[in-house]
């Protein structure tokens, strides 16, 4: 039995002992084969870190207004006689818009003016005898009293009349209108707007902190839905000298030339305000910044020396301190020096040390003013 139970277990530690050295070969057959692997390539996209010039801006939401607009109306009521313009029209300062009846005004003013003319008959006439001592000082008072009172009767009457020829207060486009003659107009009602279109104005808000970057005669490009890809030009004329003390901004006013009248009061309007000297600095594509809560980072490209293999080149994480931005692009203030080869795209496969083929025939966006397509 002793030599039975030997045998058997001879036998069984033979099996074990091979099993264990046919795995011990494989798995060292496994570890030869991963070493004598090269790691995979990852094919990105890179950019040459160059310094470009950088224009501060300031950005902000606005609404256009006009320099003069008003909401034509009548001080005086009346029945209309006369319309003298179409909705839409261009008019000059002191074009006649409505009339109204002013018959009978007109006639009080040919009788206001008789009597005046008639109590400078009598004036004369008394000065003439004063001088003869017929008549008395107190007769010559009431006599230029009397002229000086039917001259401003004349006036006053003379006014009522102007009154009921409205006329433009000053030069521009005149809105959609209802009136028409043989209408009553009541003493305030509205007859049509009034919008002088060039130049025009911009109102935006900007937060507080801005305050210092802006001061008047400083440029400002405004652009609106309106005209795709467009830009108007101007300049600031006006910074409010409060701040709102609810939503802590202060209001800036902006003047835009509006030859062709293409600008309308009440759009909307985005402003971007040239702030400050312009500098140099590295930009990238932000597609090539990694954002990440731990830290931004870029990959720059590097190349190295491997054994066997001569020249390669290799991903390198390096983590930046970001500028401001512009369109497609970002400033890069440190982490980055000029002529580095940073990658712009791919850079989800990489980590430090990856191996990396360039093909740069498609290059992400990297426009620092981009505009919509038109189609």
């Amino acid at each position: 039995m002793i030599k039975r139970m030997l045998i058997m277990l001879i036998v069984v530690g033979a099996l074990f002992g091979g099993i264990f050295f046919l795995k011990s070969k494989e798995a060292s057959a496994t570890r030869s084969a991963m070493a004598s692997m090269r790691a995979p390539t990852v094919t990105v996209t890179t950019t040459e870190a160059k310094l470009e010039a950088w224009q501060p801006q300031v950005r902000g939401i606005g609404s256009l207004a006009s320099v003069q607009g008003v909401d034509v109306t009548t001080e005086v009521g009346g029945l209309v006689s006369a319309v003298t313009f179409e909705s839409g029209d261009e008019v000059k300062k002191d074009k006649l818009l409505v009339e109204l009846v002013s018959d009978t005004d007109t006639a009080l003013l040919e009788q206001l003016e008789a009597e005046a003319k008639l109590a400078h008959i009598v004036l004369e006439r008394d000065k003439a005898q004063a001088e003869a001592r017929a008549v008395s000082q107190a007769t010559l008072d009431t006599d230029e009293a009397n002229v000086k009172v039917r001259e401003a009767q004349v006036k006053q009457q003379k006014a009522l009349i102007r009154k009921k020829h409205i006329r433009a207060p000053f030069g521009g486009r005149l809105g959609i209108t209802a009136i028409r003659p043989g209408q009553y107009l009541n003493p305030g009602e509205k007859i049509v707007t009034l919008q002088s279109l060039n130049p025009i104005y911009v109102d935006f808000h900007l937060p507080q902190q801005q305050l210092a970057r802006l001061k008047v005669t400083q440029k400002v490009e405004v652009t609106t839905n309106v005209y795709p890809g467009k830009t108007f030009p101007g300049t600031i004329t006006s910074i409010n000298p409060k701040v709102d003390p609810d939503t802590r901004n202060f209001l800036v006013e902006a003047t835009l030339k509006n030859p062709e009248h293409l600008l309308l009061p009440g759009m909307y309007a985005s402003v971007t305000v040239q702030a400050g000297e312009a500098r140099h600095l590295i930009t990238l594509p932000r597609s090539a910044v990694s954002f990440n809560p731990y830290g931004d980072s870029v990959y720059v490209v590097e190349k190295k020396e491997r054994a066997g293999a001569g020249a390669v080149q290799v991903a390198k994480q390096v983590f930046v301190k970001l500028g401001p931005t512009r369109g497609d692009q970002i400033a890069i203030l440190d982490g980055v020096k000029t002529g580095n080869i940073v990658v712009t795209s791919g850079q989800l496969k990489l980590h430090n040390g990856s191996f990396v083929t360039i093909n740069n025939k498609v290059q992400p966006s990297n426009n620092p003013s981009p505009k919509p397509e038109e189609h």
